[in-house]
């Protein structure tokens, strides 16, 4: 094996390229290997996912801009307790994946569905209808600025009027209000800290950072096991990604590290410069996931256990199982489904680093 090396560095030096693509293809496997140009993976964009108010349901669209802080209107929303403003998330309350959200046809208008506590009424849900861009005029005249928590940043949050967040408290049985992303940068950290990155980026109410993608490669894989052990098969929605892309093999995306998104086979309108997204970490999984997002019914194991099982793959954070690969955009625009996904860079180095 080492001579064989040494012949091929030999022939790189001396030979021509045609000569050497020859002896390439007549070394044995392993020499093949080292020398192997390696593939560009490319794969499709087959759904685009919000979630305006984090922890309720989401919705897909087709078509919508990809900002700095994430994809237009992800998690600029949260939901706090009113005694610390604590952010809540369906980790204690799953009971949040109930409370819908919709646009309106002219998009400017974020819907709200909180269901009843009185399941009684003849209408089960209070509708709740807030601008989905609110101006600094419309929050002067409508909001307060308050002080939130999520996790252990300190950030600001727009908090709105009691008339609307009475719907939240009498669903979940407890005193919370709703804010809207303030105008304090919360700028990202553990993997994406800017002595890290490269530069400063910030985003608003998610766990960590701005894109979340998913593939339904590694999706159907996990499902086959969950069917092997007389599981129902779950849908990605589960997982809460932003970007769902068809993929090649399963977890292949463990080792992205920069892709890049490109306006073929999606949309005119959104055949303009490429953009590109920096992989940061692995996206490493609560409990969430065992909750139905139509019911709140929570499994008490899967998939949680089959995860834990084979998927504990970074050495960052080996007692959680990961799904979906975290990135950061580097730049702005618009992205559509069946866009392709180019991965443009790989490493076998990423390593989850706390830092929320």
């Amino acid at each position: 094996m080492e001579s064989q090396t040494v012949l091929v560095i030999t022939l790189l030096l001396v030979l021509p390229i045609p000569i050497i693509l020859i002896y390439h293809l007549n070394l044995s496997s392993s020499v093949c290997r080292v020398l192997k140009w390696p593939r560009k993976q490319s794969t499709q964009i087959t759904s685009l996912r919000i979630y305006p108010i984090k922890s309720c349901r989401g919705l897909e669209v087709t078509q919508t801009l990809l900002k700095s802080h994430g994809l237009d209107l992800d998690r600029r929303w949260m939901l706090v307790d009113t005694s610390k403003n604590n952010f809540l998330t369906i980790r204690q309350i799953p009971n949040m994946t109930r409370i819908g959200t919709a646009l309106s046809p002219d998009g400017h208008e974020l819907i709200i569905t909180v269901p009843k506590a009185d399941i009684s009424e003849k209408e089960s849900f209070h509708t709740i209808r807030i601008p989905s861009h609110p101006t600094p005029d419309w929050l002067a005249e409508n909001t307060s600025i308050d002080q939130v928590h999520i996790w252990d940043i300190d950030t600001d949050g727009y908090r709105y009027s009691e008339a609307i967040n009475a719907h939240f408290s009498e669903f979940l049985g407890r005193s919370v209000a709703l804010v809207y992303k303030g105008p304090m940068p919360r700028v990202l950290k553990g993997n994406g800290d800017p002595s890290i990155l490269g530069r400063v980026q910030t985003t608003g109410f998610p766990d960590v950072h701005p894109v979340l993608i998913a593939s339904e490669s590694s999706l159907s894989e996990l499902n086959q096991r969950l069917e092997n052990k007389g599981v129902d098969p779950i849908t990605v929605e589960r997982f809460r990604p932003n970007i769902v892309v068809r993929g090649g093999k399963a977890w292949s995306e463990d080792s992205w590290k920069l892709v890049r998104i490109t306006g073929a086979g999606g949309p005119e309108s959104a055949r303009g410069t490429p953009l590109d997204l920096d992989v940061l970490a692995r996206c490493a999984r609560c409990h969430v996931p065992n909750v139905e997002p139509t019911t709140a019914v929570a499994h008490k194991k899967q998939p949680w256990d089959t995860l834990v099982s084979y998927r504990r793959v970074d050495e960052g954070i080996k007692w959680k199982p990961c799904f979906g690969m975290l990135s950061a955009p580097r730049n702005e625009g618009v992205v559509g489904v069946g866009m392709r996904l180019e991965v443009l860079e790989e490493t076998n180095e990423h390593r989850y680093m706390a830092g929320f």
